[in-house]
């Protein structure tokens, strides 16, 4: 595997982010737009208590994939975390990044939080929550997938 580092983003205009988001679009997901919009108008910039966003990085850091953690806006249940807008470019794919990505996040999420939760609607996204140990249900509002959070 190539050496890629995942680091927080503190903040997220100091990046580069027109082809992430052109490409995401392109495979049909606004949601890295979303992220973009959201953060440059101060609507979800990740920095309230027990929210992070991180990005993965490769050798010549340059940001290739990006996902982060809420307290969950759909639950008034502050024990509830939710895994926003991860994504990974398509060239990136298929190489652990996007599991060495949503692990780290849970390994944050359960500092603040003892369920996770996410919504997806693709089969590969789904798929791929499964295989780490997310449970499909509709048993959290908003929320197509959880995960019970171990310290």
């Amino acid at each position: 595997m190539k050496k890629y580092m995942i680091k927080q983003i503190k903040n997220l205009m100091n990046f580069e982010l027109d082809s992430l988001v052109e490409q995401s679009m392109e495979d049909g997901f606004r949601f890295v737009e979303r992220l973009v919009k959201d953060y440059k108008n101060e609507i979800n910039t990740f920095n309230h208590f027990g929210e992070i966003l991180f990005g993965v990085f490769d050798e010549a850091d340059v940001l290739i994939a990006i996902g982060g953690l809420n307290q969950d806006p759909f639950s008034r249940d502050q024990s509830i975390g939710r895994l926003r807008r991860v994504y990974v470019r398509k060239e990136f794919r298929r190489e652990g990044i996007g599991g060495l990505l949503v692990k780290k996040i849970m390994v944050e999420a359960r500092n603040y939080y003892k369920i996770l939760v996410l919504h997806t609607d693709t089969e590969q996204a789904d798929n791929f929550y499964i295989s780490i140990g997310f449970s499909k249900s509709n048993l959290y509002s908003n929320a197509s997938h959880y995960i019970e959070l171990k310290r």
